[in-house]
């Protein structure tokens, strides 16, 4: 269950900074450090590439230096997504974390 909730985290915060700016993959992979995740390119490249699939970034390929580097940005779909998960998560805040929400019969 915890992996999927950190999976889920990690997509959102790629998808809040690519609605902020375009990103690359080792830019934001220090920024998920930055906020305690580990992990490797091989798990960030692939939810880039699937997130793209998915139709929620778009990539821009650039040579730089003469290397490609692949900038990533969030689609329409992205921010609609983008906000979606901040409802959630602040409903999930507000009833976990707060303690507010209607308690079980």
């Amino acid at each position: 269950m915890f992996r999927d909730l950190e999976l889920g985290a990690i997509r959102v915060h790629i998808l809040h900074h690519a609605s902020r700016a375009e990103v690359y993959g080792s830019w934001m992979l220090g920024e998920l450090e930055r906020h305690g995740y580990r992990l490797s390119y091989g798990t960030l490249y692939p939810a880039l590439h699937r997130m793209e699939k998915e139709g929620i970034l778009t990539r821009e390929d650039r040579v730089e230096g003469g290397r490609v580097r692949k900038y990533y940005s969030a689609t329409e779909r992205g921010l609609e997504e983008l906000e979606t998960a901040r409802h959630m998560l602040r409903e999930l805040h507000r009833e976990v974390v707060e303690g507010h929400g209607p308690d079980p019969d």
